[in-house]
């Protein structure tokens, strides 16, 4: 099992419009941040987490030619902005990847694009023809493989990450319940939100996040969602070892 961060950035992106601080201008290609996104490869299938507001440029990059699955972590429109273009598969004649949400997600995205469930005057032009099967926490199998829902909590929202297998992925996260801490023993990988070095009132700072990554114990934690006051090059160098900066394209590979 193949893992990529698609994007790795908080929801402006990384340059941000219009900003003309440092890292916005870095030359780093690691300081370049997409909006957050995971890809899944697993034998020959593939597993997004999330349609983020970059998807198509993301696709295209790493020349995905196909999803079967789609994970989604909540419905915040950095998150789900891509959703439209998932037609592409359609025009190409290839089979529409399965969405995989919770109620509250399935009724946002049946609203934000209420045009590919019904609400369309006009058909053509294509619309997105995606099936939505509905999860709640219990675990449930997605070609082959046991995806586990792990609650989080992102401010005062319950939102979803996902453990599958040795890796676990929570973004958009503050505080992590009590409950969820069993779900994330015996991780090889964790991908844990770490928006800057201030607080915020709905993702965890780097050193909250240090805090969770020492609790959790992974072998090794990358800190995604981030913003244009992380440098990447300079804010790694006073990390602990076990804790790194993730950056848009990074691999990581896992056994089954």
């Amino acid at each position: 099992m193949t893992i990529t961060l698609l994007g790795t950035g908080t929801s402006t992106g990384v340059p941000m419009i219009g900003c003309p601080c440092e890292v916005c201008h870095s030359r780093d290609p690691r300081d370049k941040r997409l909006r957050v996104s995971v890809l899944i490869e697993h034998g020959s299938d593939n597993i997004l987490i999330d349609t983020s507001a970059d998807f198509r440029e993301q696709m295209l990059r790493h020349e995905v030619t196909h999803l079967e699955a789609i994970l989604f972590t909540h419905e915040h429109y950095d998150h789900i902005a891509g959703f439209d273009d998932l037609r592409a598969f359609q025009f190409l004649r290839k089979k529409a990847p399965e969405c995989y949400a919770p109620e509250r997600v399935a009724r946002r995205l049946r609203t934000t694009f209420d045009y590919a469930f019904g609400a369309a005057i006009q058909k053509g032009g294509g619309l997105p023809q995606v099936p939505i099967v509905l999860f709640e926490e219990m675990p449930f199998t997605v070609q082959g493989l046991q995806i586990i829902p792990v609650p989080i909590l992102h401010g005062t929202q319950s939102i979803y990450g996902f453990r599958i297998g040795g890796f676990a992925y929570l973004t958009d996260c503050s505080e992590i319940p009590e409950s969820s801490f069993p779900l994330l023993e015996d991780l090889d990988t964790l991908v844990l939100d770490g928006l800057r070095f201030k607080p915020h009132p709905t993702h965890f700072s780097i050193a909250e996040a240090i805090l969770q990554a020492d609790r959790i114990a992974p072998r090794i934690t990358y800190l995604t969602h981030m913003n244009h006051d992380v440098m990447h090059a300079k804010a790694e160098r006073g990390l602990p070892a076990h804790v790194r900066l993730a950056y848009d394209g990074l691999s990581v590979n896992l056994p089954d």
